[in-house]
């Protein structure tokens, strides 16, 4: 077969685009220390990149709920030791109003701080985190007590939240219920302020009676309360295992994608150079084998 120099430049100039290719492929690979620049690259590699991406974006959220109910329930906690410092606070009160050698004034006093401690629990009562109120149940977007008068003139905390529960996902199908009610089988908020209603009141009417009574039912609004925050405190442990464990699974995910992805700096600069020598030696044997045709010497 006639080789003519047409075919030697056709020949020369795919192997020059095929170099080129070559050459921008790994500096491209380079400027952007991938290894996978398009699903043809590596299409098994690419499905792989796409299920550890889906994987860590789920991590990633799991974490963050991890990171918010955490806050949530040390929000609560908060509110809770605030409650049980009221609570011990009228104990010490009822104890000494209940001895009987207290002049009126002094009763009236203790009945002055007991309305002060009143006022307190409805401010705990309608505490909030992020804008929700965390004694509400699900009803978060408004306050879940209020203080309303009677028919006899005596005052009664409303509790205007539910027994909803807000849970938050921190992995697949597993939801940690962060939330503590106001209400019945929850801080029972409400029962703290009617205790302390009707101490006030007995103080100011002079019934001098019964008044160490009190000193039990504080106790049990206590025990309520130490009940609630055990509870919290509980979960807030947990949490932080989990928190850490998905953390740990955060970095795997990471170091899996880019063990999948990432190219090797200095291979891929060894095989730039000698990408780039090919493509200079291909030069210089193309400028070789055109040879000069019978043109060239005609004068």
């Amino acid at each position: 077969m006639r080789v003519t120099n047409g075919m030697l430049i056709t020949n020369m100039m795919r192997d020059y685009a095929k170099n080129m290719r070559k050459l921008e492929k790994l500096q491209s690979q380079l400027s952007s220390g991938k290894r996978i620049l398009k699903p043809s690259d590596d299409p098994v590699a690419v499905s792989k990149s796409l299920k550890l991406r889906a994987d860590l974006a789920y991590n990633q959220q799991y974490v963050s709920n991890a990171d918010n109910a955490i806050s949530w329930l040390e929000a609560t906690e908060s509110a809770l030791k605030d409650l049980g410092e009221v609570l011990h606070r009228a104990r010490e009160l009822a104890v000494q109003a209940s001895n009987g050698t207290l002049a009126l004034e002094d009763r009236l006093a203790i009945a002055d701080e007991i309305e002060q401690l009143q006022a307190h629990v409805v401010q705990v009562g309608n505490a909030t985190y992020a804008g929700r109120y965390i004694f509400a149940g699900y009803r978060t977007d408004e306050p879940p007590f209020e203080v309303v008068q009677q028919g006899d003139g005596t005052l009664k905390l409303d509790y205007k939240g539910n027994k909803g529960k807000i849970a938050f996902e921190i992995g697949v199908g597993n939801r940690i219920e962060v939330n503590v009610v106001g209400g019945d089988g929850g801080a029972e908020i409400d029962k703290i302020y009617d205790v302390l209603e009707r101490f006030k009141n007995d103080l100011r009417n002079g019934a001098g009676d019964n008044l160490d009574s009190y000193i039990g039912e504080i106790d049990q609004r206590m025990d309520q309360i130490l009940s609630q925050r055990s509870a919290v405190g509980a979960k807030v442990n947990r949490l932080e295992l989990i928190r850490a464990r998905l953390k740990e699974e955060e970095l795997n995910f990471t170091n899996l994608l880019s063990q999948n992805e990432d190219m090797d700096i200095a291979e891929v600069i060894v095989r730039l150079k000698e990408a780039e020598n090919v493509y200079r030696a291909s030069l210089a044997a193309g400028a070789r084998i055109i040879m000069p045709t019978l043109v060239d010497f005609l004068s």
